[in-house]
């Protein structure tokens, strides 16, 4: 029996799309693309519908939704009804840049699709497995009972990670997701062990326009003596900030050309970047007691061999040897044949897990 879904990933500024075949012989991509968000969630919408319609060979028959945050409630992948959808707009406040506009097009593709099982797949369940001393901040306890803890984000990205690298799972990995929203993930024997996205995805290693984490006395200051109103601490950490505060502009490949042309200010942010990530990659060999497996991913962590470069020359010592030249053209392995790590740069591709996820689910319904 043939099956097409439809996996719909709606991210602050974009919004990515790709139909599936599933049958006896495996899956197959029929079309994927990205547009941008222009603020009519609804002709978006119709523009992905319109395209599905021409291209795709017979009906389709489920469809899956990227959901950043499931906080405490979901921690699998979930059929939407009513009352799973006013659950969900009970989260917004925690992913306030990517809820929004992903329930919104929830809701409009609920209404354009009806009759069809609708799947939302959750960021955060990847990392349902954190110990509480990963999970927990040190806050008095009450808050954590109260929600307040480490969630985690790009869980979808490791998903297809582990299933990208088969079997057997390394025991000890570590992945670099690293986009306009960028994070690292230590996995041990194929679960979550640490993140470092949080609360939010504010949180962890500073990104395009987001910080990162912070000294909270800074956030202190800036309430107490620069006078910063709650909604505008919000907007210079999330759209202010990270590699747009320090070096003026959000885009990577903006940035490296910029600093090959001697600009400062670009080199500091790229600088800056790495050098998060190289700390955080000696943090998770420690917590994984060593590493056998890094993978590279996301548009940075696939095409900006500096960044690797930066992060990962001088972890010999961590049994981590890159390969200059292979990392140069962004190989598949671009570690040394001798290094005890192997480092990998791999292309996510969350949307097949999105895609595998819901088709998984409505088989069921209909079973």
């Amino acid at each position: 029996m043939t099956r097409n879904v439809l996996a719909l990933n709606a991210g602050s500024s974009t919004l990515k799309f790709a139909a599936y075949r599933f049958d006896d012989a495996g899956e197959t991509e029929l079309l994927a693309g990205t547009l941008r968000v222009h603020g009519d969630d609804a002709a978006l919408l119709d523009q992905v519908l319109e395209r599905v319609t021409q291209q795709l060979p017979g009906k389709l028959d489920s469809v899956g939704h990227r959901i950043v945050h499931g906080g405490d409630s979901f921690t699998a992948p979930t059929r939407v009804d009513a009352g799973v959808l006013q659950r969900l707009s009970d989260l917004v406040e925690l992913a306030p840049l990517h809820l929004p506009p992903a329930l919104a097009l929830l809701r409009l593709a609920l209404q354009r699709l009806p009759g069809r099982p609708h799947v939302a797949c959750f960021d955060t369940a990847f990392h349902r497995t954190l110990p509480d001393v990963a999970r927990r901040f040190a806050l008095p306890n009450q808050m954590f009972e109260s929600g307040i803890r480490r969630y985690g984000f790009h869980g979808l990205s490791c998903e297809f990670v582990l299933s990208a690298l088969g079997s057997p799972t390394p025991e000890r990995l570590i992945i670099l997701h690293l986009g306009s929203g960028a994070s690292v993930t230590a996995v041990q024997q194929g679960r979550s062990l640490d993140t470092t996205m949080g609360l939010t995805p504010t949180g962890g290693i500073p990104m395009g326009t987001r910080s990162g984490d912070l000294d909270p006395g800074i956030l202190l200051r800036l309430l107490h003596e620069q006078r910063y109103s709650a909604k505008a601490l919000e907007h210079l950490l999330n759209h202010e900030a990270g590699l747009k505060g320090v070096g003026g502009s959000a885009d990577m490949v903006e940035l490296l050309a910029r600093a090959r042309a001697g600009n400062q200010q670009a080199l500091t942010a790229i600088e800056l970047f790495a050098y998060a990530i190289k700390k955080q990659i000696g943090a998770y060999v420690a917590a994984l007691g060593g590493v056998d497996c890094l993978v590279f991913t996301g548009g940075i962590g696939e095409h900006a061999p500096l960044v690797r470069e930066l992060a990962l020359t001088g972890l010999g010592s961590l049994g981590i040897d890159l390969d200059f030249a292979l990392n140069e053209v962004n190989a598949p392995i671009i570690s040394t044949s001798q290094s005890p790590a192997q480092v990998r740069v791999l292309e996510a591709n969350e949307d097949l897990v999105i895609a595998r996820a819901t088709d998984t689910i409505a088989r069921n319904v209909r079973a």
